[in-house]
């Protein structure tokens, strides 16, 4: 194997002690880490391992997606003498007997039993982004720690990755599924050299052509330019400005000019912003190095210092113009350029890196270091480095680097998260108890149900609050662990779905159930995501106007200005509030029952005519119609009695392919209409 997966349970040492900086609220549940070791496992498994990479290669522009071969071969003798074995007979015509389902169901627990951690979770690969990674890099090198962080078998593995992750004309998109474009070949390219890939590596090569015949890396976009420039190889003029003053200005709404303030962005969006402005604030910055140097002439086609960076600052290659700037935008880009001159150095620019370094330091502590995602992490990670290169919050930052880090037969690569293991967990309760085989699954029931009780929020982040814009927390559940501990509403909801479901079990093969105060505090929670229009969103309210996007500066990702309302977010928390009122009829019923009123209005209200509903969290109208129909079906909606639901159910038999199955194309995020997947249909839809 020599790559080895750790998680928490069956490895707390490894987790914990290797580094004293590390600090976790449950013992580092959850976490999942993988490690390098020579002689870990058989020589038949490293043989394995080998051939796994070598087919996933040999098969990589038709499968882009790995498949978590090499955890699922660290658990081979596990799956290999499990309990319950799938049928091998041929299916006999017509439907399945009763019996010949219920063995089917048996041997899919036990391999999936096989799988689960002690601690309870169920880990996977949450990757996918290619843009992740190379932040990583270069700020580890900017820092000067990228060897103490990534071993030559890291460096190797991420490598594999890049190779088998490069399309067919040369380049990178923004994620393995995708087109090459600008942001994703030019931060690639930068990675693969980090390194150590000579220039003259015919993935480098190809690589530097397609860059060089779309005018050069100053038609990235402003993220890319922002890592560039971290590294010395684009100007800071070549950027729109990102001013840290922005954070002084008044949150109250009464202002006006409140509704502007970033406290009212969507956390996703503020979190990564922050820290860039405190970047650019100071322009940090890398020492220029041979590199550096080298990559200043790779990356360009003309003279570096012939760059118009002026122009730069809005020129964006057309492969990557998902979010053109409107007229508005370009305005207020050139007022501040024009005003960064008088703010670098003055009192009010100190001020403003001062409260900025604040805000990373609350999102630091109250994360555990792992923070909100990957994008923030690294970079509250290199501002820390550059308000103290030796301080003790830099040096925790760098073992939770690897809670991002994925090994599998593609590579290794950086996840969008820490982790999905809360999501997956409560999922799967609720599969294993819908099976009704309790003496299969009842085993993997009680580590699931010790798991979500561990992994609830049961205290609030630090106060106030308010001070710091975050949303009250007591009583959610995250998407991913307890140290990460951003509360989600449908991460929420569905883990409230699933303890309210195993409080239905018997308390002797389950495990005792989540104390009702606990539950009573995640209701709170729930309805206190609840909009002006009835829909919940996602980590917090809608907190300023959906007008504010035309101020979206990304240029390549839609709808992150402000926090939306969701059909996913809504028909979960719905179809919670209806379990727990079924179990707890006398708490909070009335409140209960007007918010489900008014979140019933909502998803009827965004219903498309067609039937569907468009999903922003997975791919894309089968996912939204799977929340939308649930979420009516939960109040005794059907078929017959409801024209929704009957819309919605033939939309998704409009879209049923001949094989019986569905199979949607991530495109239709992207356009907006569905779009079907060439191969066919696949599991997941």
């Amino acid at each position: 194997m020599a790559w080895q997966f750790l998680s928490a349970g069956s490895t707390p040492a490894e987790l914990g002690s290797k580094h004293p900086l590390l600090h976790s609220l449950n013992g580092f549940i959850g976490r999942q880490t993988w490690e390098w070791h020579a002689e870990a496992g058989t020589p038949e498994q490293r043989l394995r391992a080998e051939q796994l990479r070598k087919g996933f290669t040999n098969n990589r522009h038709e499968q882009k997606h790995s498949s978590d071969e090499l955890l699922r071969l660290q658990y081979a003798d596990k799956i290999e003498s499990k309990a319950h074995t799938l049928p091998t007979s041929p299916l006999p015509p017509g439907s399945p007997e009763a019996e010949r389902v219920e063995e089917h169901l048996k041997g899919a627990i036990s391999f999936y039993e096989c799988l689960q951690q002690e601690d309870g979770h169920w880990p996977g690969d949450y990757g996918g982004p290619m843009f992740l990674m190379p932040g990583l890099l270069i700020s580890l090198y900017t820092c000067g720690v990228l060897d103490d962080v990534f071993s030559p078998q890291h460096k190797l593995e991420h490598i594999r990755y890049l190779r088998n992750h490069t399309n067919k004309d040369g380049g990178f998109g923004l994620h393995i599924e995708g087109p090459s474009t600008m942001f994703g070949t030019v931060l690639n390219y930068v990675s693969a050299r980090l390194l150590g890939v000579s220039a003259e590596d015919p993935m480098c090569e190809a690589a530097r052509k397609w860059i060089h015949a779309r005018e050069g890396a100053h038609w990235i976009t402003s993220w890319g330019k922002f890592w560039l420039a971290v590294l010395g190889v684009f100007s800071w003029d070549g950027l729109n400005p990102m001013p840290p003053e922005m954070w002084l200005l008044p949150y109250s709404s009464w202002t006006g000019i409140g509704y502007l303030h970033p406290g009212r962005f969507w956390c996703h969006c503020r979190m990564v912003y922050l820290p860039m402005s405190y970047v650019y604030g100071r322009r940090g910055t890398c020492r220029e190095t041979e590199l550096t140097q080298s990559l200043r002439k790779e990356l360009y086609p003309v003279s570096y210092d012939s760059i118009d960076w002026n122009a730069a600052r809005n020129q964006v290659a057309k492969e990557d113009l998902y979010y053109p700037h409107p007229l508005i935008q370009d305005v207020l880009w050139w007022a501040l350029y024009k005003a960064e001159n008088l703010l670098l150095g003055s009192w009010l620019r100190k001020t403003a890196l001062a409260e900025v370094m604040k805000h990373i330091h609350y999102e630091d502590e109250n994360t555990r270091y792992v923070d909100i995602g990957p994008v923030n992490k690294v970079i509250n990670m290199l501002c820390c480095w550059m308000e103290n290169p030796d301080s003790e919050a830099f040096k925790r930052h760098l073992p939770r680097i690897h809670d991002y880090l994925w090994v599998a037969e593609d590579g290794l690569k950086m996840q969008g998260y820490n982790g999905s293991q809360l999501w997956d967990t409560s999922f799967a309760v609720q599969a294993l108890a819908e099976a009704e085989l309790p003496d299969v699954s009842n085993n993997a029931l009680r580590k699931a149900h010790e798991f979500i009780h561990n992994t609830q929020v049961i205290e609030e982040a630090q106060p106030p609050l308010s001070k710091y814009y975050r949303h009250v927390s007591k009583g959610a559940w995250p998407f991913s662990t307890r140290d990460h501990g951003w509360p989600i509403s449908d991460c929420s909801a569905e883990g409230l779905k699933a303890a309210l479901l195993l409080a239905t079990l018997p308390a002797d093969q389950v495990g005792a159930s989540i104390p009702q105060e606990r539950l009573f505090d995640c209701v709170n929670v729930l309805l206190s995501y609840q909009n002006w229009d009835g829909g919940m969103a996602t980590y917090e309210n809608t907190r300023s106007f959906h007008k504010l996007e035309m101020l979206n500066p990304s240029e390549t990702f839609g709808d992150i200005i402000v926090d939306y309302s969701y059909v996913e977010c809504t028909g979960a928390c719905m179809q919670a509030l209806i379990s727990f009122g079924k179990a707890h009829p006398t708490h909070r019923r009335k409140e209960i029952k007007e918010s489900l009123d008014w979140a019933e209005s909502f998803i009827r209200s965004i219903q498309k005519p067609d039937g569907s509903w468009y999903g922003s969290w997975a791919v894309c109208f089968t996912y939204g119609c799977w929340f939308g129909i649930g979420s009516l079906a939960s109040r005794g909606n059907t078929y017959d009695n409801d024209p929704a639901v009957r819309r919605g159910c033939e939309f998704l038999l409009s879209k049923q392919g001949e094989d019986g199955g569905w199979g949607e194309s991530y495109l239709s995020c992207e356009k907006k209409v569905y779009c079907q997947l060439e191969e066919g249909s696949h599991i997941v839809n």
